[in-house]
C-alpha cells in the first residue's frame, strides 16, 4: 500500500469522526429543544458510516483500502419524552412537554468514542509520516 493510499485511508475516517462529533455537539446543544422550525421537539441525530459489501474475495480485496465514509445521518424514531409542565408555552392540552430523546450519557460516550477514534487515525498518520522519513534516512 501506498504512502498517499495509507494518508487517504486515515483522513476518510478523520472526516467521518468530525462529521459523528459533530452531530454529538448537535445533540447536547439541543437537548432541551422542544420546538423545531419543522414542528415538535428536535430529533436526535446519528451518523451512519457505509461499509462496501463485497461480493468476492476479490472485490473484498480492492475494497479493502477505500477508507470510510458516512453514508447517511439519521434522525431518531423514538418518541420523544414527555413531562408534565402545565406552564410550559409548548404544554398540550394535558398539560405535557414533548422533550428530545437525547441522553447526555449516550452522548458524551458516543463523543469520547468518536475522539479515540479521531485520535487513532492522527497517530496512524503521524507513523506512516515517521516511516517515510526513516525511509529517505536510507
Amino acid at each position: 500500500m501506498s504512502f498517499f493510499r495509507v494518508m487517504e485511508i486515515a483522513s476518510s475516517a478523520l472526516g467521518a469522526q468530525r462529521l459523528r462529533m459533530e452531530a454529538v455537539a448537535s445533540n447536547l446543544a439541543n437537548a432541551g429543544t422542544t420546538r423545531t422550525a419543522d414542528g415538535g421537539p428536535y430529533r436526535r441525530r446519528d451518523v451512519v458510516f457505509e461499509t462496501a459489501a463485497p461480493a468476492s474475495f476479490r472485490t473484498a480485496l480492492a475494497a479493502a483500502g477505500r477508507g470510510v465514509r458516512v453514508s447517511r445521518v439519521v434522525e431518531d424514531v423514538q418518541p420523544p419524552q414527555l413531562r408534565y409542565e402545565p406552564g410550559h408555552p409548548d404544554a398540550n392540552p394535558q398539560g405535557y412537554v414533548a422533550y428530545p430523546n437525547v441522553d447526555p450519557v449516550v452522548e458524551m460516550v458516543n463523543l469520547l468514542s468518536a475522539s479515540r477514534s479521531y485520535e487513532a487515525n492522527v497517530t496512524v498518520m503521524e507513523a506512516t509520516k515517521n516511516l517515510m522519513l526513516r525511509a529517505l534516512e536510507i
